[in-house]
């Protein structure tokens, strides 16, 4: 099942723009390890659900992998051979708007080596160029 909301205020939207960093969700709150994205793309829920696919499964349900983002955009097209005009097209999928920055997934629970080899797995599930990063302790 793809990842999408259970109900939208309105079925269509804009495409919008996405410059600069990312101000909100750019530090690991939950987990011990995260996978930074270090470019600006709309990340679908196709992509969300293989990299957590990926993460559950070379972790061998030890730890836990927390998924920081979530698809609440709806990409509409236009059906193949339709001429201009009779409006805007249906929601065909939907996209997470993720900024440089945004930590997107997060892993707690095991050895740094073990959480980096899987969200490298991650990263190639990805269509953005992403990093591992540590949760920093305040002391």
């Amino acid at each position: 099942m793809a990842l999408m909301p259970k109900r939208v205020k309105y079925r269509k939207s804009q495409r919008g723009k996405m410059k600069g960093n990312a101000t909100r969700t750019n530090y690991v709150a939950f987990g011990e390890y995260g996978l930074q994205a270090l470019e600006t793309e709309w990340i679908t829920g196709r992509h969300i659900e293989a990299g957590r696919v990926a993460a559950t499964h070379f972790l061998h349900r030890e730890g836990k992998v927390y998924i920081r983002i979530f698809p609440h955009k709806p990409v509409s097209s236009k059906p193949l051979e339709t001429r201009m005009g009779k409006g805007k097209g249906e929601p065909e999928f939907w996209v997470a708007t993720v900024k440089a920055g945004t930590i997107l997934y997060e892993i707690g629970g095991v050895e740094e080596d073990v959480a980096k080899q899987a969200l490298v797995r991650v990263a190639h599930k990805m269509p953005i160029r992403c990093r591992f990063v540590k949760r920093r302790h305040s002391l």
